[in-house]
């Protein structure tokens, strides 16, 4: 075995921690790819043999490739209108893979993307690289252009943030579960006031149609509000496949067998507080989820 294929070998050990690293930035899985493959880009041009600690190298260099995407994606001026839902992780109902698993640690709830979507850029890194991977201020400072100070008040900031919009979750994923199927059940049937009693007040729901139907992309709040949408579009007569989302409780919404929307559900204290709706057929296509309702 060569050098190059030493070298190639190391950089797949550490592939899926730097895939769970760029997803959390990104929250898009073909983005994450391409910082990944970057990674292994400027791994492969560098004098390796000098690096230390190959894992922390790359975590950083990751870490600083995703930076510089999210700067480039927050100056582009075609911003998507309304509500964007992240890409979505899909699992049997079962559990996720070994490699699902590792990608979703530390509850990486739709959620919990969606808020770190409204971070600034530098925000977003310090918080995942800090409190989702353990990296130093010393380093992160460094990918930022800041003082270890000044990393620590990023995180800080972005961590109040998470914790104001995206609260923990109920970890139990059965009571998740029978929340989910009774809200499914309340609204084929018109039951409003079940709808209501399985809602929390502030529930948010947040539907992206994609750049193909943006007039659909939309955040609705209240569990009024809520409960009438839900109405609305049990009156379809669509039909769903039990999956996991992001380790959580979701569904497939798949009409005919034809994925047409993925739903993803936060339950906390027995109640929906959040519910994720990706309708965008160019993604849905691209995130292969025909296998989980064959």
């Amino acid at each position: 075995m060569n050098e190059d294929d030493v070298l190639a070998e190391r950089f797949e050990e550490h592939r899926v921690h730097l895939r769970a690293v760029a997803y959390r930035m990104l929250g898009s899985l073909s983005e994450a790819d391409d910082a990944v493959q970057e990674a292994w880009i400027r791994l492969n041009g560098s004098a390796s043999e000098d690096i230390e600690n190959l894992g922390g190298w790359l975590t950083t260099v990751t870490g600083r490739v995703c930076l510089n995407m999210l700067r480039a994606r927050k100056a582009r001026p075609e911003q998507p209108v309304g509500a964007h839902i992240p890409d979505p992780i899909i699992s049997h109902p079962d559990g996720p893979d070994p490699e699902h698993e590792a990608m979703l640690a530390d509850s990486v709830g739709l959620a919990l993307l969606v808020v770190l979507d409204t971070l600034a850029p530098p925000e977003r890194l310090a918080f995942v690289l800090h409190d989702m991977f353990a990296v130093p201020f010393s380093e992160i400072s460094s990918i930022v252009g800041s003082s270890p100070t000044a990393a620590r008040q990023l995180a800080s900031r972005a961590r109040r943030r998470v914790r104001q919009a995206a609260p923990a979750p109920d970890l139990d994923l059965a009571l998740q579960r029978e929340v989910v199927d009774a809200f499914l059940t309340a609204s084929r049937e018109g039951d409003f006031a079940a709808l209501i009693s399985l809602l929390d007040p502030d529930v948010v729901l947040r539907f992206d149609g994609g750049q193909a139907r943006p007039a659909l992309s939309v955040v609705v709040r209240g569990a009024k509000a809520v409960s009438e949408q839900a109405r609305i579009g049990a009156r379809l007569g669509v039909s769903v496949k039990p999956v996991l989302v992001n380790a959580a409780a979701g569904v497939i919404v798949a009409p005919r067998g034809a994925p047409v929307a993925i739903m993803g559900f936060t339950v906390r204290g027995g109640r929906i507080v959040a519910i994720d709706v990706l309708a965008d057929p160019v993604r849905i296509g691209q995130l292969g989820v025909s296998a989980f309702v064959s």
